[in-house]
């Protein structure tokens, strides 16, 4: 009966020693595989960014988009507002 007992606490010890090494392993390679996601979402939003000699960065701004707007708005920017009365 005590032999049972310590053969199938050892074996349960055993099992959950494989079950978390194996789980840590997993994790830190999920860990990793989204590092290198984060890393590369990066490279690729500074590809899309240019910076002018002042350090000010400026998001690329399709030609298409730039002409039709453009075309629309002559004379500057028009900002639509509501007057707040008091």
């Amino acid at each position: 009966m005590w032999k049972f007992l310590v053969i199938v606490l050892g074996v349960g010890w055993l099992l959950g020693q494989l079950i978390r090494y194996f789980l840590r392993s997993k994790l830190a390679k999920f860990a990793q595989h989204v590092n290198e996601v984060a890393k590369e979402a990066e490279r690729e939003q500074r590809k899309s960014t240019q910076t002018s000699k002042d350090g000010i960065h400026v998001d690329v701004i399709p030609k298409k988009y730039a002409e039709k707007r453009q075309k629309d708005i002559k004379g500057g920017e028009y900002v639509d507002y509501e007057e707040v009365k008091e």
